[in-house]
């Protein structure tokens, strides 16, 4: 378990990447980037300025400092690639008279619905990123931001002899994402349309939470970027993507490999397989498997089914159809078993026997009864560590899930 531990997912090293930058990293001569949870990148032209992203407003003083030797005039503008706060909360701290802000179509929608809903994503979001963000008993909240102007499918700017085109392409983590496309350079910023890390399976639907980002969606987005011929791509997350064949390769290789999944998951629906045992059966063909960072294969497996049949599984039968859950009758089947104890025992038979999941699942039913039964406690807990183990602390979702469900049991114990 430590070793998982101590290796942490690449995605948590990319996102704390700022901590502990002294300066600015020079893309190009006219490129300067501040690292963060998700970059921020100042443009410069002979007529002012442009940011992409101004960072998470925790960090916007830290944002400012790096790139503010690296200005050369007024700000013109601040162009923001999705409504998600890493991408616009240090934005406060960048503006100045004049400067005006641009977001994608549905940007205004999409930030409505997201800070509505913090009372319900909020507490979600603290399962799975408190740990790696340490943002203290009192964050900063995030700023309200209203474009000045929003991109419909494209806009074009120019300022300082520098053409910017903003192009909409939806679905990699938002309805309103946009790319930014300097023709005359061949430079692309992708913001998180390819999610945080390159060449990795897109979060269909975080765990977090959020509308469903629809595939057919991201594989036209993915397409609209690849037709550019870029020869630099710069993301949200790390280094800059150098080299029109290797980019081009390498977005080939994610078409195919999401196709394939894609592809993979409505073959197993028209054969009549249930989504989880698509979910279990997946496996890459040689040759074509990309990374898992943030989401994964066989959660796109998940999403994808749903994206297509609904939320209604056959298999779940009438009751769901209705409010109760099948955990209503816990007690009974714990009453049944002759006590939690049983069900505990019986759970540590499955994972001694190497069935972890089996395991939890009966924990789940001991613990919906008696939630302080130790003897049930400590075999789930037990049941963690493995599945812990197991994930080789790859995916940075999966692994911040399991370690917050084991503090919640340590506690417990």
């Amino acid at each position: 378990m430590s070793d998982v531990k101590d290796a942490g997912p690449k995605l948590a090293g990319l996102v704390r990447a700022g901590d502990e930058q002294a300066e600015a990293i020079r893309v190009t001569d006219f490129i300067f980037q501040a690292n963060d949870i998700s970059n921020a990148y100042l443009v410069t032209t002979a007529e002012g300025d442009v940011m992409v992203n101004t960072g998470f407003m925790d960090n916007a003083e830290r944002t400012k400092r790096l790139l503010a030797p690296h200005r050369t005039g007024p700000l013109a503008f601040v162009i923001l690639t999705q409504s998600h706060a890493d991408h616009y909360g240090g934005l406060p701290e960048f503006l100045e008279d004049g400067t005006q802000v641009i977001g994608g179509p549905g940007f205004n929608e999409a930030l409505a619905d997201m800070n509505g809903l913090q009372a319900f994503f909020g507490p979600r979001s603290r399962k799975l990123w408190g740990s790696t963000l340490k943002r203290g008993s009192t964050p900063k909240p995030p700023p309200n931001v209203v474009p000045d102007i929003l991109v419909d499918r494209r806009l074009t700017l120019e300022l300082g002899g520098r053409t910017f085109e903003l192009i909409s392409t939806p679905e990699g983590e938002t309805v309103d994402s946009l790319t930014v496309w300097l023709p005359k350079e061949k430079i692309a910023f992708t913001g998180n349309v390819f999610g945080p890390v390159w060449l990795s399976m897109p979060f269909l639907n975080t765990l977090r939470g959020d509308k469903p980002r629809l595939v057919r969606n991201y594989l036209k987005s993915l397409e609209t970027i690849r037709d550019l011929g870029a020869e630099i791509v710069i993301t949200g997350h790390g280094e800059a993507i150098v080299g029109k064949d290797r980019i081009r390769a390498d977005l080939d290789k994610l078409h195919a490999a999401v196709s394939y999944v894609r592809d993979y998951t409505l073959e197993g629906m028209k054969a009549g397989k249930d989504v989880h045992t698509l979910m279990r059966e997946f496996a890459w063909p040689e040759g074509l498997e990309i990374g898992e960072f943030h989401g994964k294969a066989s959660w796109a497996v998940k999403s994808i089914w749903r994206e297509y049949s609904g939320w209604l599984h056959y298999e779940d039968g009438t009751t769901a159809l209705y409010g109760v859950p099948r955990s209503s009758i816990d007690a009974d089947l714990v009453e049944l078993a002759g006590g939690a104890g049983n069900l505990a025992r019986r759970a540590q038979e499955k994972l001694d026997g190497g069935a972890a999941l089996e395991a939890v699942h009966l924990t789940d039913i001991a613990l919906g009864a008696e939630p302080t039964n130790a003897e049930a406690i400590a075999v789930r807990k037990a049941a963690h560590e493995v599945l812990l183990a197991e994930s080789g602390g790859r995916n940075l979702s999966e692994t911040m899930w399991l370690r917050s469900e084991l503090a919640e049991m340590e506690a417990k114990l």
